[in-house]
């Protein structure tokens, strides 16, 4: 599937943002957000911070050229090289959970060689260097920890791992209506795209979902959370869609949906 923009439907839609962080995002009437467990990371992506200028910039500081996807933008280091685009986004923000909650031990991505990169092995001071398009784990650091370590090693994972990685790792959702906030829309591939889901709510009347759906790019820019280009219930998505998943940049397909092992 080709990268798409679409048009969109701008007759409604607020060009400011509304509420100070991805939870405060406001429902469409009639629905009401579905609770999530203390401690999980539904209710951690839900405290995320907005920034207050919906203006999606580039690594490198540059505007991106289209600025109609974003309804907000998280506020969320992008980093100063071309490295967290569209998967690397979706592992930055489940890292960054389980790294609030000090969960170490759980933090590990696998890179598109197969090669596992875990966070506490970074700590000891393992590396994972490539050679003849191979990674290896060798011990080549002193321990560290702390804010600098953590990010230090997100740049590798950021490096070696992709699309193609994350979605052998991801489980399959065989049922778009179990959609919950921390699921994962993913084609993997080159081109491949995957976009993260960081809320969900229902319609008491009907049991209807809706969730709200962020992504990066390429290149490397800020996390922002997408309109809706096909519906009016835009920032959220139904989960009543057909085949197709229409975002701003790109087209899904119901059985691309996924979800991670833990959180």
């Amino acid at each position: 599937m080709k990268p798409v923009i679409f048009l969109f439907l701008l007759i409604g839609c607020s060009m400011s943002v509304s509420g100070q962080s991805i939870g405060e995002i406001p429902l469409p009437e009639g629905y009401q957000r579905i609770t999530q467990k203390a401690g999980s990371f539904g209710a951690w992506l839900r405290q995320i911070p907005l920034k207050k200028d919906k203006t999606v910039y580039l690594y490198n500081g540059t505007k991106k050229f289209n600025q109609l996807a974003q309804y907000a933008v998280l506020d969320v280091s992008v980093g100063d090289k071309d490295l967290q685009q569209c998967a690397d986004a979706v592992m930055r923000l489940y890292a960054e959970y389980q790294y609030a909650h000090a969960l170490y031990q759980q933090i590990s991505f696998k890179a598109t060689d197969g090669t596992s990169m875990d966070y506490a092995s970074w700590m000891k001071g393992y590396r994972f260097p490539e050679k003849q398009g191979k990674l290896s784990k060798q011990l080549q650091a002193a321990p560290c920890t702390g804010r600098g370590c953590f990010d230090s090693y997100l740049q590798t994972v950021f490096s070696y791992a992709g699309t193609l990685s994350l979605s052998k790792e991801l489980q399959t959702v065989t049922n778009v209506k179990d959609i919950a906030p921390g699921y994962v829309f993913i084609k993997g591939g080159s081109p491949g795209h995957a976009v993260i889901v960081v809320d969900v709510a229902y319609k008491a009347a009907t049991g209807e979902k809706i969730f709200l759906i962020a992504q990066s790019y390429m290149p490397a820019q800020n996390i922002h959370v997408l309109r809706n280009p096909t519906s009016m219930l835009s920032p959220w998505y139904s989960t009543a869609f057909n085949s197709n998943l229409y975002t701003p940049e790109w087209i899904f397909q119901r059985d691309q949906l996924k979800r991670f092992k833990q959180g």
